[in-house]
């Protein structure tokens, strides 16, 4: 089976190591210094079981060189979604898979408008990884939790045939017949994590420990919960004390969108709380808190302050 992984930074980068190591065909679509370093050195994984290398590493910045492949996995950030989509177009052959793992809940629908339907299954994956130099990513956490399902209906033959090929390579993979409810069950406690600790500049733990704040992120929760319903996503009916309940258990992170604001990078809010104001505002939910720290950091929203 064919891969191709379409942004190999940590997320990517981590996957498509994984199945290289367990013996799939695996092209990493990289740029810049990343792409350099693997293409000298092969991709290093810091991972939680031990170290491995992955060399030589079939890597390219230029999808139309590769051929037809099984399977892409869809990893860019929100905002290359698009041009991502397009530049994947020689990949897709008539029976290839391309699996989105972006945040958010949109990108399956953006994929499939430009490389056509029946080819896109949403997926959500749970896993931290970073790349820590060019060609080295780490593993932060203790996940490798990814789910995927068709765009409509049960999981078919091919997503469960996928789940086993990512169970080969050792990793947590898991088929899901409700694809909708899957990425909104994420979004909900994203959207609101992403958001409010972006707007306060401070990580999940300031959100349960200041009741002030702590009420504003509860507002932000139902309002992306009551977007969902709205749109006859059939999300858990205490969908909103779940997120309430990870964010006491957990300990405090510091979300991506946080992480490329005080970086001063592009931010992908127009996809999280602009999202949650965009199609609030097409279901007919006000949306006042998002609504709000969209507003906030729209300035921010392409990297440094306009």
């Amino acid at each position: 089976m064919r891969f191709a992984i379409m942004g190999a930074g940590g997320v990517g980068g981590y996957y498509g190591a994984c199945l290289a190591r367990a013996g799939k065909d695996v092209a990493f679509i990289a740029r810049g210094a990343h792409l350099t370093a693997m293409l000298d050195r092969g991709l290093l994984i810091h991972d939680r079981d031990g170290d491995f290398i992955i060399s030589p590493a079939k890597a390219t910045d230029d999808p139309s060189t590769l051929e037809p492949v099984d399977v892409v996995l869809m990893c860019v950030k929100l905002y290359d979604t698009e041009a991502s989509a397009e530049l994947i177009q020689p990949l897709v052959g008539p029976d290839t898979v391309v699996v989105t793992l972006q945040n958010g809940v949109e990108a399956p629908e953006i994929v499939e408008s430009i490389i056509g339907p029946g080819h896109t299954l949403g997926g959500a994956t749970y896993i931290s990884a970073t790349i820590t130099e060019p060609g080295t990513i780490c593993r932060n956490n203790d996940l490798t939790h990814i789910e995927f399902g068709e765009m409509n209906g049960p999981a078919s033959g091919r997503v469960h045939a996928l789940v086993d090929v990512f169970k080969a390579a050792c990793l947590d993979a898991r088929p899901v017949d409700d694809t909708a409810a899957l990425l909104w069950t994420k979004f909900v406690l994203l959207a609101a994590n992403s958001g409010m600790t972006s707007l306060i500049r401070q990580d999940t733990g300031v959100l349960r420990g200041d009741p002030v704040i702590r009420e504003a992120h509860t507002a932000a929760l139902a309002e992306v919960a009551a977007v969902g319903r709205a749109l006859s996503v059939n999300l858990a009916n205490d969908i909103e004390q779940r997120c309430l309940d990870w964010l006491d258990q957990n300990a405090p992170i510091k979300p991506s969108l946080l992480v490329d604001l005080e970086a001063g990078k592009r931010l992908e809010v127009g996809w999280l709380s602009g999202a949650v104001h965009r199609l609030g505002q097409k279901a007919g939910v006000p949306t006042p808190t998002h609504t709000a720290i969209y507003a906030a950091l729209r300035p921010f929203e392409d990297g440094l302050a306009r």
